[in-house]
């Protein structure tokens, strides 16, 4: 019985079709004749690396010199157990494939190390079961040197599942910890956390000093952050600046902000790299298996949405996610791929809400609102459809669109109108970091014919905050055009007075939130009065947004409030209504729209 294996060896009518050993495989040597052992001497050396016969019990009664020579430099193997030379932990291989020869009459391969004088090295071993004229059970054993390969092999692996810059996990390889996780989170019903994170100013860092420079940083910050963590715990790196990192069984808020403190303060130290003294932070994201996700997407998702929620409030922080807070919807794959369809088919329109000077009533330009008119659905929110359409992209193509469209429409308002006008057109983050922005406004200002003072571009404070090397170089651009820019929602984003010195603002939009309780409410009339007269002293013009009575306009307009925009002067309209309140001058009056919100 061979050791380990625990099945008898015998033979039947099925193993006596196997190849037998010829006599002179029989230890019965005084029955060989020495040119024929010889011979097969000569055959078994050169047969393999090494050549073991085993009997039943897995004792070694033959062994090639060259597995003499690999195994113990001058020994003797035979009447050793051959799982005496396999590593511990690969016997349980050698064993099944011992078993699966035995019982398939075929030969098998497995792949085990061998003890060798210097260390243990990879052999691929050719196992076949015989049996001998007298029907008792042996082995042979061929030995290959594979460890070159294995080698090879391994290199291969890892370069498929690691990142090549830092010798971290890559996605791939997260993907599969993530699924482990999940698997152990449910088996053992203890949860686990995903951090998202990424540096703050890497980018800076890059742009001034190239890649190299930038490739050095991500290796220190790396390894920074991997000393940061558990041993129990993975950390990835996903693409650029950002990494992931899973920790099984951190599911404490508490313990969260205390592991992310760890990470942040590491990355706050300097970085010394060729020469330059850097600095950098990092921001992180965290999400909880199962409360925020019970899904690799879902996880990964809400991580990334705390993280940017961390960047947005001050970086160098961490934000668990919280979706009441948060109260993000579902991302729709039906409704995006609708998306592509309506911008083919031409579904989406622009409409165009009225401004008024506050002293004249009389209607000065209008800002043009995107819609969406799905063919079964009717309007579609654009509190819908734009976030998805900034999140894919599409939101370049579509504001491309709408500037140049909104152009275009204001001449045929001045025509109805006969005087001048202007078009007010709101810019999404992406599309105020997209490269060819100019290119675009350029080509809308020349196919319309527009002077740069009838187009006025509304951003809003985040974009300017979240890179404000970029905001300065392209809106001092966008002003040598003539163009104005005008900062919406004001007073509800980071209301920094330096940026107002710093770039070339024209313009504040007030929001309709210290609108609409004019002018009962104490306070809101004061922040009105304090950006009314802050923008008359810095000689920018105000407009008022959300004016739904008479109250709160005569109020804006003593005051000081050049412009406004409401229902109480117009809601939205399709170019063709626009047209018409124009040529009659009439005001569409009031619209009382309970709880509506004008995008």
């Amino acid at each position: 019985m061979l050791a380990g294996i625990g099945v008898p060896f015998t033979f039947n009518a099925r193993h006596r079709q196997l190849h037998k050993f010829p006599t002179m495989f029989s230890r019965r040597t005084d029955q060989l004749r020495p040119a024929s052992k010889l011979s097969l001497e000569s055959l078994l050396e050169s047969a393999s690396d090494a050549v073991f016969r085993l009997d039943r019990n897995g004792k070694i009664f033959y062994a090639s010199h060259r597995a003499h020579h690999v195994l113990v430099a001058g020994g003797d193997l035979v009447g050793a157990q051959l799982s005496s030379f396999i590593a511990p932990e690969d016997w349980d291989v050698v064993k099944v494939g011992l078993t699966e020869a035995k019982e398939s009459c075929l030969m098998t391969r497995v792949n085990a190390r061998l003890t060798l004088q210097a260390g243990t090295q990879w052999f691929e071993l050719q196992i076949t079961a015989c049996a001998t004229e007298d029907n008792q059970a042996e082995f042979l054993i061929l030995a290959r040197d594979i460890e070159a390969q294995h080698a090879t092999e391994e290199r291969l692996r890892h370069m498929a599942t690691h990142d090549g810059l830092t010798g971290l996990p890559n996605r791939s390889l997260l993907s599969d910890r993530l699924r482990m996780a999940i698997a152990q989170a449910r088996r053992v019903g203890v949860g686990f956390s995903v951090l998202a994170l990424d540096l703050d100013g890497f980018k800076k860092v890059n742009d001034a000093l190239g890649h190299p420079v930038g490739d050095a940083l991500l290796r220190v910050a790396s390894v920074r952050f991997r000393d940061a963590l558990r041993n129990i715990d993975t950390l990835a790196r996903v693409g650029g600046d950002e990494f992931v990192a899973v920790l099984p069984s951190a599911i404490d808020v508490e313990e969260l902000q205390i592991i992310a403190r760890r990470m942040i303060s590491t990355i706050q130290l300097p970085f010394e790299i060729d020469g330059h003294l850097l600095y950098v932070s990092t921001s992180i994201g965290a999400a909880i298996y199962p409360q925020h996700g019970d899904n690799e997407v879902k996880l990964l998702a809400h991580a990334d949405t705390a993280l940017y929620r961390a960047k947005e409030t001050g970086k160098s922080r961490c934000v668990v996610y919280d979706l009441a807070k948060f109260n993000l919807p579902e991302h729709d794959v039906s409704m995006e791929a609708a998306m592509y369809d309506a911008v083919r088919n031409g579904e989406f329109r622009l409409f165009y809400q009225p401004i008024l000077d506050a002293r004249s009533r009389q209607i000065v330009g209008f800002e043009a609102l995107m819609r969406w008119m799905h063919p079964e659905l009717g309007f579609i929110s654009p509190t819908q459809f734009i976030p998805m359409a900034e999140a894919n992209g599409l939101i370049n193509l579509l504001g491309a669109w709408a500037l140049k469209a909104a152009c275009v429409q204001i001449r045929h308002f001045e025509q109805a109108a006969g005087r001048s006008l202007y078009v007010s057109v709101n810019v999404s983050p992406r599309q105020f970091r997209n490269d060819q922005f100019l290119h675009v406004m350029d080509d809308a200002m020349k196919l319309s014919g527009l002077d740069g003072q009838q187009l006025l571009l509304e951003i809003t404070e985040g974009i300017l905050m979240s890179d404000p090397e970029h905001a300065e170089v392209l809106l001092t651009a966008i002003a040598t055009r003539n163009v104005r820019i005008a900062i919406d929602d004001f007073g509800t984003g980071y209301s920094s007075l330096a940026y107002l010195k710093r770039f070339p603002i024209a313009a504040l939009k007030i929001d309709r939130a210290f609108i609409k309780d004019l002018p009962e409410s104490i306070k809101d009339a004061a922040i009105c009065n304090v950006v009314l007269s802050l923008a008359s002293h810095l000689n920018l013009t105000t407009i008022a947004e959300g004016v739904e009575n008479d109250q709160q306009l005569n109020f804006l307009s003593k005051q000081g409030c050049a412009m406004i925009q409401g229902f109480l002067t117009g809601r939205p309209l399709p170019p063709d209504e626009a047209i018409l309140v124009l040529k009659s001058g009439v005001l569409p009056g009031v619209f009382a729209v309970e709880g509506a919100k004008v995008a």
